[in-house]
Parts: structure tokens; C-alpha cells; sequence
């Protein structure tokens, strides 16, 4: 059975906010982080099918939400877009999919969602070992999908820049895995298509900023 996706990533589309998003049809929205609350809250009420994100290196931080809040404030902290699931560092199953999430980007300032490759590396190690252990019975693969923000090394073409430089273990974690799809976001490709390419059996898709895909 083939799965459309729709990948979104950084930009704003503004034509999904009109016909185009019912004419792509997903069964499953992936979003690569670095996108409004509402763009996302607006996509899935309007499609009704999973929304799965991780955050980018400009989005606030989920982790913690606002410690400030008391029982006395008006309304509870907002921790990530109503409506979807922050698959960040786990493993979640929708749409008949296995996805993986892992968020942010290469530490290139303060801030939240980004780490350095050691770090990102054991957030990875945790990833592969829930997917493996939660494998079901008759599976072929751990996993079908990896989302990310940033790009695996090698893949973003923009390696010589620290703050889009892609993490190596995300290589290693393919490579282990061997998902259908790695989708991330972060580099802009200025509205130059960026071609589809392959790390093994893996497909590796830039979303900037929507790509419809079929697995």
C-alpha cells in the first residue's frame, strides 16, 4: 500500500492555505520544525490525518514549557501546536508508519533545540534503541521514516556553515535503521528544487518548503 506524505518544512507555503492542500491529499503530515503554531494547527484541522513535527533551532523550547504559569494564570502554558504530536526523541506509530523524530539543529548560539554532535549522538543512540526494542512482531524494519530539522552529513550542501551543518550520526542511524525516508528541513533552497537522493535502500528529501511524497 502506497503512503502519501506531505513534508513541510521552514517556510510558510502560503497556497496551503487554499484549494492546493486538499488537492495534495496526505495521509499523514510530517513537519521538519521552524514552522508557526497556527500554520501547523491550520493544516491538520483542515486535513483531519496525523501531524507529526519535531522542533527547529527557531522554534521555543517544548521540553520545559513555561515555568512561570500557576494554577492562577488565565490558560496553561502553550507547549507545541494544537492537535499534533512532538515526535522529538521518540518513536511514534501513525498513519501505518514507524517514525522516528529528532529535533534541532548544529549549537551555533544560545538558545534552545540545538546541540552539539556529541549531544545529538546520544539523543540518537536513545532513538535507535526504542526503535528496536519496540519492533513489533513481522516487521521488516525498525523504523519507516526518520524526521529530523537538520540534515544528516554530507546531504544539506552547506557544510562549510556551522550553523546548518548537517549531524554526522544521523549517517550511522540510517545506516542502522535503513528507513524508507529521512526528511528534514533547516537549509533553504531559495526556491531552487532540490533533487531526491539515496543513502542505501533511504530516500533523503529536503521539505523546504513542502514536498508531497509516496512510499
Amino acid at each position: 500500500m502506497t503512503t502519501r506524505i506531505l513534508a513541510i518544512a521552514d517556510e510558510v507555503d502560503e497556497a496551503l492555505y487554499g484549494d492546493k492542500l486538499d488537492r495534495l491529499d496526505p495521509h499523514i503530515v510530517l513537519s521538519c520544525g521552524d514552522l508557526p503554531f497556527d500554520y501547523l494547527e491550520h493544516i491538520v484541522s483542515r486535513l483531519n490525518v496525523p501531524l507529526l513535527y519535531v522542533p527547529g533551532n527557531h522554534d521555543p523550547d517544548l521540553s520545559l514549557g513555561d515555568s512561570t504559569w500557576s494554577p492562577l494564570s488565565a490558560e496553561p502554558p502553550r507547549r507545541g501546536p494544537e492537535g499534533c504530536i512532538n515526535v522529538d526523541g521518540r518513536v511514534v506509530e501513525a498513519a501505518g508508519l514507524r517514525v522516528a523524530g529528532l529535533g534541532g539543529s548544529m549549537r551555533y548560539k544560545p538558545g534552545p533545540n540545538q546541540y552539539s554532535e556529541s549531544q545529538m549522538r546520544w539523543r540518537a543512540l536513545r532513538v535507535e534503541m526504542v526503535a528496536r526494542l519496540t519492533r513489533g512482531r513481522g516487521r521488516s524494519l525498525a523504523i519507516d521514516v526518520l524526521l529530523t530539522h537538520a540534515p544528516a552529513e554530507g546531504f544539506g550542501g552547506r557544510e562549510e556553515d556551522v550553523a546548518h551543518r548537517g549531524f554526522a550520526v544521523f549517517n550511522r542511524l540510517i545506516k542502522n535503521l535503513r528507513p524508507r525516508l529521512q526528511v528534514y528541513g533547516h537549509v533553504h533552497p531559495y526556491g531552487v528544487a532540490q533533487p531526491t537522493v539515496r543513502l542505501g535502500a533511504t530516500m533523503i528529501v529536503n521539505a523546504v518548503p513542502h514536498r508531497l511524497i509516496e512510499i
